[in-house]
């Protein structure tokens, strides 16, 4: 079987940190109020400048250079976006040029928070079928470019990142490494709650807006019936599962998704307290977070998920 294994995994954050403080000289709210409510303590934004593309290229100088490999290895670039710089071309063909690559090819997917999943079953998809041999599948967003900052209820939320995973084609029968299995979903009805009231047909960038009791509930019952039928469809339980790595979006989420897979808060890696929500980069960001502090070790079973604006949602296995 040739299944796509995880090589190494890369991030990179901006440079400025902003404190939930810096909120309260311009907006209803406080320290306090935030963390009791998202669990969010701080975010990075951007610089004046800095791009989507930008940050994905040095999360994918990372990952490069966490592997020992060099682009020259790489076949193809997915990158998991809806901050591109540009209406077109696509930021991953940004990305490519960046890191010298003239090559193979790269193009963007767009699924908003679970971007990152759905490029990932692309790539996975490439890997099983021969086309590609070695991907950088990479999250990247700069959502501060579309808050509103008279919006209490969203603009404290979000935060600028990126993170790259390096796949790899594995043929080893003797090994069980690699993306087990797979869950994409979406439905269009819920569009109205959560979007950007901006976009080509209105010639203008908008602003994102959010139902947040509703995109809760969604989130919490999704991703978590997601998860389970990944876990399934992998032949395992929650009990064989060892890290659960959720789209970072609300510390009540996770501790949702805890309760109802019954997996410990102790297996949960969370990392929206540094990073507030970044969008389809928060996956990639945790996991390579969690990886870098040994966490997550070859060998582990890691259950990813993410549910964002469509809605669209999944849930990925994989073996470490």
């Amino acid at each position: 079987m040739r299944r796509a294994v995880v090589e190494s995994i890369g991030h990179y954050l901006p440079e400025r940190v902003v404190e939930n403080s810096e909120f309260e000289a311009t907006l209803d709210t406080n320290d306090a109020w935030i963390r009791s409510r998202t669990g969010i303590e701080r975010r990075h934004f951007a610089a004046e400048g800095e791009t989507t593309s930008d940050m994905g290229i040095k999360a994918a100088q990372a990952a490069l250079a966490n592997a020992g490999c060099s682009v020259e290895d790489v076949d193809a670039i997915i990158l998991a976006t809806s901050t591109a710089d540009l209406t077109f071309p696509s930021a991953a063909t940004m990305v490519q040029h960046g890191l010298g690559m003239n090559h193979g090819f790269a193009f963007d997917v767009q699924a908003v928070c679970a971007g990152f999943l759905f490029a990932l079953n692309t790539a996975n998809s490439m890997i099983a079928s021969g086309q590609a041999s070695r991907i950088l599948v990479i999250g990247a967003e700069t959502f501060s470019k579309l808050m509103d900052w008279t919006d209490r209820g969203t603009c404290v939320l979000f935060g600028d990142g990126a993170g790259a995973m390096l796949i790899a084609a594995q043929e080893d029968e003797t090994s069980d490494r690699g993306i087990l299995a797979t869950t994409l979903r979406s439905d269009g009805r819920y569009k109205d709650i959560l979007y950007v009231d901006g976009g080509v047909s209105m010639q203008t960038t908008g602003h994102l807006r959010m139902q947040g009791k509703e995109v809760f509930r969604h989130a919490v019952e999704k991703l978590s019936n997601t998860a389970l039928e990944a876990i399934e469809a992998a032949g395992l339980t929650t009990d064989d599962v060892d890290w659960i790595v959720p789209h970072q979006a609300n510390k009540r989420i996770l501790e949702g998704m805890s309760k109802r897979l019954k997996v410990p808060m102790d297996r949960v890696v969370m990392t929206v307290n540094n990073h507030g929500n970044t969008s389809a980069a928060s996956i990639p960001l945790a996991m390579a977070v969690a990886a870098q502090d040994k966490r997550i070790k070859q060998g582990d079973i890691v259950v990813t998920g993410a549910i964002g604006g469509g809605l669209a949602w999944g849930t990925a296995v994989i073996r470490w």
